[in-house]
């Protein structure tokens, strides 16, 4: 740690980080997703019901405005549709599609694939206490 020339680290921890979402990127990228998109199906994937865009946006930590556009880019690609909220006729909610699910669920397989690699060679006691370094770095517990 005292060697200037050292990287500091918050520099190797970014680098780190950088590389892993490359990795994950890269996983994906023949499902034409980008993270982003992916989070957004994984979100509507769990829920396992349509889900108002509002509640999408604190699901994903989020401003509704870019939710708006991933929702706007996902319909466009036939990943996801829009419906009118029958509790709230000013809200509307997004509806994974059945070609949205199966991407989703091809790619949730192929980012599983990329983080067993890139952790597989960590024992389990390594993972969980990389994780709750992680964890504390976030400021959790």
């Amino acid at each position: 740690m005292n060697d200037p020339a050292a990287p500091s680290p918050a520099a190797e921890i970014l680098g780190a980080l950088h590389s892993l979402e490359d990795r994950l990127q890269t996983a994906i990228e023949p499902f034409e997703l980008s993270l982003a998109k992916f989070g957004l199906l994984a979100s509507l994937a769990s829920a396992g019901k349509p889900i108002s865009l509002r509640a999408l946006a604190e699901r994903c930590a989020c401003v509704k405005s870019n939710i708006t556009q991933l929702v706007d880019r996902l319909e466009a690609e036939g990943l996801v549709s829009r419906e009118d909220d029958p509790e709230d006729r000013r809200s509307v909610r997004a509806v994974l599609t059945r070609e949205g699910q199966k991407r989703h669920a091809a790619a949730a397989r192929a980012l599983k694939a990329a983080e067993q690699e890139a952790f597989g060679h960590l024992t389990a006691g390594k993972l969980d206490e990389l994780l709750g370094l992680v964890r504390a770095l976030k400021g959790g517990s």
